[in-house]
Order: structure tokens, then C-alpha cells, then sequence
């Protein structure tokens, strides 16, 4: 009875284990290397990505919009080998993913989320096909953390109440609280956020693409 108890107790640690690494990613840009957990619980997007990076969707492609203190944004196909000064984001795969908008995952720092249309021609929220975006954001103090969710809850339909956890994240390591109930967030960075600070830091042009681009060179599933 006892070896079955160490058993079971053994198996509920390599589970806990399991759920907890996910599916790795690893992202081979320009200026280094970042590494991704893609997470279980959103089943469509995490599936969606494992395809497309199988398949060499993203090599070549470019991070075609960074904003400083607020994220890093690829995944556009039409960015491989894009002259200077080409406007870019419309590019996609054609379909769009549901949205999977779960509490549990929010914007911190470093969450890794889909981009997708606005709510005027998209009002469930569904996913863009490819493109996706890396949170750096910025840290909040109390205060300011306060006044920013009563100005975003003035003017949405759908009130933004925040968890203790978000909380905690966002006046400790930061994050774009904004954001949170309307894009999907299906992993985090868990080596490499000095990589995407860095992106976030080129020097853009008017519509926030870096100067000198940085491109995706390749991903893979570790």
C-alpha cells in the first residue's frame, strides 16, 4: 500500500511538472534568442503555433511593429524581404483562431499574445492566423495602476477588474494592463526578455517599424 501511495504522489508531481513547462519554443531573432512556454489550457492558439512553426511560417519574418515600454509585435509573411519603408501588417494566413481570453493569463510582462482586427469588423475578438505579440510594458505604481482601470472602465462596455495577481504583476515587473479581456494570452517568455527589450528600443519610423530590421531568422519546438 505504501509503494502505491509513492506511486500515485510520483505521478501527480511528474503531472504538476508537466503542466507547468508546456510546449517550449525557441525564437532565433537578429539580436539573440528567445525562448517561449506556449500554454495547454489555450489549446487552439498553442496548436496553431506548433503547426506554423513546423512548417517554417515564420523564418524570415520580420518584427514590422515595436513600441517602446508596450510590446514588440511579427508574424506578418508579407515582412520577408520588405523594402524599406513598406507598410506592413496585413499580412496573414488567410483564417482566424477563436478567441481563448482565459483570467488566468494577462498581460505581465513578457506575455506572449495574438494580434487580431479591431472590435468594429471583429467583435468576438477572434485571432489573427499568425501574427502575435510579446508584452514589455512598463510598472505601475498603485496609483497609477487605479486611475488606469477607472479611465479604461469609463469608456468599455465590458468592466476590467483585476485580480490580486494582476495587480501584484503590474506594480512589480510590469505589463499592459489595457489590454487585458481583449487579446488572447497563450505563453510567456521565460529566457530571452533582455532580447525583447532591445527590439523594443530600435529606432522606428512613422508606423513603428525598426529602421534596421529585425528579423525572425528561425523557431523551432524544443
Amino acid at each position: 500500500m505504501k509503494k502505491l501511495l509513492y506511486l500515485f504522489i510520483f505521478s501527480l508531481a511528474l503531472a504538476s511538472c508537466h503542466q507547468k513547462q508546456g510546449t517550449i519554443i525557441r525564437m532565433e531573432t537578429s539580436l539573440g534568442d528567445i525562448r517561449l512556454r506556449l500554454y495547454d489550457e489555450t489549446v487552439l492558439h498553442r496548436e496553431n503555433m506548433l503547426k506554423l512553426v513546423r512548417e517554417g511560417f515564420y523564418n524570415g519574418v520580420l518584427f514590422h511593429r515595436v513600441i517602446q515600454d508596450f510590446m514588440i509585435q511579427a508574424g506578418d509573411p508579407n515582412s520577408r524581404l520588405a523594402g524599406k519603408g513598406t507598410l506592413l501588417g496585413d499580412g496573414d494566413t488567410g483564417y482566424t483562431l477563436k478567441a481563448e481570453i482565459l483570467p488566468g493569463y494577462f498581460h505581465k510582462r513578457g506575455a506572449l499574445a495574438a494580434a487580431r482586427e479591431g472590435d468594429d469588423v471583429n467583435p468576438e475578438k477572434n485571432s489573427s492566423g499568425s501574427q502575435f505579440y510579446i508584452v514589455e510594458g512598463k510598472v505601475f505604481s498603485p496609483e497609477e495602476l487605479t486611475a488606469l482601470v477607472d479611465r479604461i472602465n469609463r469608456n468599455r462596455q465590458t468592466k476590467l477588474v483585476l485580480s490580486p495577481e494582476q495587480v501584484e504583476a503590474y506594480t512589480t515587473i510590469g505589463g499592459s494592463p489595457h489590454l487585458d479581456g481583449e487579446y488572447t494570452v497563450f505563453g510567456e517568455v521565460i529566457e530571452g526578455m533582455e532580447v525583447v527589450k532591445q527590439i523594443s528600443e530600435q529606432p522606428t519610423d512613422e508606423n513603428d517599424r525598426p529602421l534596421t530590421d529585425v528579423v525572425i531568422q528561425r523557431m523551432e519546438v524544443e
